[in-house]
């Protein structure tokens, strides 16, 4: 595949809406199998949320926005009065709000649903026309968020300079976000533009989001990619052989905090130490301005069988203790440039965030 037809091609995504379910691809599975579930309830939403079947801090929003229009029901099953319509809906805004702790996306497109939701609910129409409105705002949002990041490459690409070797962690592309991606994103971005020759992809341990997903994702664009284990990434740059480091966000703080997958913090301490520049790519909704510094993010803390197994088959002794940390956040002097749809942001980022947040309110 070239890189004039990637450009060309509809940017794939992980999840589609189809009136009455959502439709996403079981991330668990990938590589080895592709399988598209059918979330017909909020409940398998929150549950293919909880589980990992879609992840990524976009693309977890936008599952979480549909899963609001399921929890309205439809057809018979959707209430005729306005308050059993309110009551289900913030049941259903609590049982999704629940499911991941970190992710900022997930928290802004519920609470811009609810904002939708209301204001319907408060103009008295009735109950289907309320669910159109709100699965109309779901819609777009998925659009939008396509949109925003291919705006995104954009931006990052002009970062990179021809024959560039980038490193990257963890998953942040097409299946993380609507479609297209934000790390991802700047790294398809680049290599159409000529400026980017091959990928280092960490295995990113202990899910393996960047030896599975990434891998799957470089595969089907065509750019050329080697996975290395985690712990590769230091002798890499020591030897010269990364040019530049791009990754993706799960939540900024209002200081340039970046919370991201676990590991994140040991490439950008690496990437210091070895002058190579560490890039976040991320829109601005994964900026949580309420949050003031990475030391407020809560962190996730999973399941330790994830650690102490691999697929399935145990790697360490029964009964063995394990700490398993889903994130860890980087702090912002770390941190080279934040690619958003409003242009690079750069230190200090008290100033730069708030000039973008402005920019992007004066062009609403």
């Amino acid at each position: 595949m070239s890189s004039k037809e990637n450009s060309a091609a509809t940017p794939f995504s992980p999840l589609s809406w189809e009136g009455d379910c959502v439709r996403i691809l079981d991330q668990t599975l990938l590589p080895a199998t592709e399988k598209w579930l059918r979330c017909r309830d909020p409940e398998a939403v929150a549950e293919a949320i909880r589980r990992l079947s879609i992840r990524g801090a976009p693309a977890i929003g936008i599952t979480a926005a549909y899963g609001l229009v399921l929890g309205l029901g439809d057809g018979d099953a959707l209430p005729s009065s306005s308050d059993a319509l309110r009551a289900r809906f913030e049941e259903t805004f609590e049982l999704l709000q629940a499911t991941r702790p970190t992710a900022v996306n997930l928290r802004w497109a519920l609470d811009r649903g609810r904002t939708v939701f209301r204001a319907a609910l408060a103009s008295g129409v009735n109950p289907h026309q309320v669910r159109a409105e709100l699965e109309s705002w779901a819609q777009r949002l998925h659009k939008e968020d396509v949109e925003t990041n291919q705006r995104i490459g954009e931006v990052g690409q002009a970062f990179f300079e021809k024959g560039d070797r980038v490193l990257t962690h963890c998953n942040a592309g097409a299946l993380a976000t609507a479609g297209y991606g934000t790390a991802i994103g700047v790294i398809q971005s680049s290599f159409d533009a000529g400026r980017l020759e091959s990928v280092w992809v960490d295995e990113t341990r202990p899910l393996f989001q960047g030896a599975r997903l990434t891998a799957w994702e470089l595969k089907r664009l065509g750019i050329p990619f080697r996975v290395v284990t985690d712990s590769t990434a230091g002798v890499l740059m020591a030897r010269g052989l990364v040019d530049r480091i791009v990754v993706g966000a799960d939540r900024i703080a209002a200081n340039g905090d970046v919370a991201n997958k676990i590991g994140t913090y040991t490439v950008a301490v690496l990437a210091h130490r070895h002058d190579v520049p560490f890039y976040v790519a991320a829109p601005l909704s994964t900026i949580d301005r309420q949050t003031l510094t990475g030391a407020e993010i809560p962190i996730e803390e999973r399941d330790e069988e994830e650690v102490v197994e691999v697929f399935s088959t145990r790697i360490a002794p029964l009964e063995t203790k394990a700490l398993n940390l889903a994130f860890d956040v980087t702090p912002n002097d770390l941190v080279g440039a934040i690619f958003t749809e409003e242009g690079p942001l750069e230190a200090p980022y008290t100033e730069s965030i708030p000039a973008a947040f402005a920019r992007q309110e004066a062009g609403s």
